[in-house]
């Protein structure tokens, strides 16, 4: 055996894949990711909400810009509820829940859900 033989032969044993007793390894594959699921905050329509405060809740609660604002407060009048925006469940869930304390906190009966978004 020469001597470049015996060098490839100790390369071959440090690159080999078998554990110690013999069992070949197995390579561990990386878990796909995915994004979470997003879910779309929804307010919905009832005939004694001021718009005024509508509005306020989209400005306060969904930072929009007061223009923004009046065209989603105006899309929850006229077609019974309107998408405020898309977030994680959890974020969702908490502006819901927050937007409906608020209401309820001045005595309006406005009412804000999530729902999963699909698209």
């Amino acid at each position: 055996m020469s001597s470049f033989d015996w060098i490839r032969l100790s390369l071959d044993k440090d690159h080999q894949t078998e554990s110690d007793d013999g069992d070949a390894a197995v390579a561990t594959a990386k878990p796909k990711l995915q994004p979470p699921p997003m879910y779309k905050v929804i307010l919905i329509n009832d005939d004694y909400t001021p718009m005024d405060f509508v509005v306020e809740i989209l400005e306060q609660f969904f930072r929009m810009s007061r223009e923004r604002a009046t065209q989603v407060m105006l899309r929850v009048h006229t077609e019974g509820s309107a998408v405020c925006g898309i977030y994680t469940r959890d974020i969702a869930e908490t502006r819901a829940e927050q937007v409906n304390q608020y209401a309820r906190e001045h005595q309006h009966p406005l009412m804000c859900k999530t729902q999963k978004d699909n698209s």
